[in-house]
């Protein structure tokens, strides 16, 4: 098998209104495609899909692993999350790699803010 590309990743959301507000009004991120139960945003290379499972009798979970958002500026960025409300998790993390600033939408799914250093 060869993978050519990531075309997606998925979260789940218990109120998608809510998700909405946070991911694109709070994260600026652009909407790709909207429906009833679920919405595709343009996060760099990658579409993230927020969905709510209820809509075909599925549980809710929220993503403890964790999207690496790649950002120019760690700090800048989150100070700018922090003035609109965003609580992290701690404090701003750096490695021998990279920087790394984590915290959560509305939902509990896991989210950073990342910068490695060699690019």
């Amino acid at each position: 098998m060869n993978v050519e590309h990531v075309d997606f990743a998925s979260f789940l959301t218990q109120d998608l209104t809510r998700a909405r507000h946070f991911y694109v009004d709070v994260l600026g991120l652009e909407i790709e495609t909207e429906g009833e139960f679920d919405m595709e945003l343009r996060c760099g290379q990658v579409t993230l899909d927020i969905f709510d499972p209820s809509s075909i009798g599925q549980p809710f979970a929220p993503s403890p692993a964790g999207l690496a958002l790649r950002v120019a500026d760690v700090d800048a960025a989150r100070d700018e999350l922090e003035a609109t409300g965003v609580e992290f998790d701690g404090e701003t993390i750096v490695t021998s790699v990279c920087r790394q600033a984590w915290f959560k939408d509305p939902d509990g799914n896991v989210l950073m803010l990342h910068r490695r250093f060699d690019v």
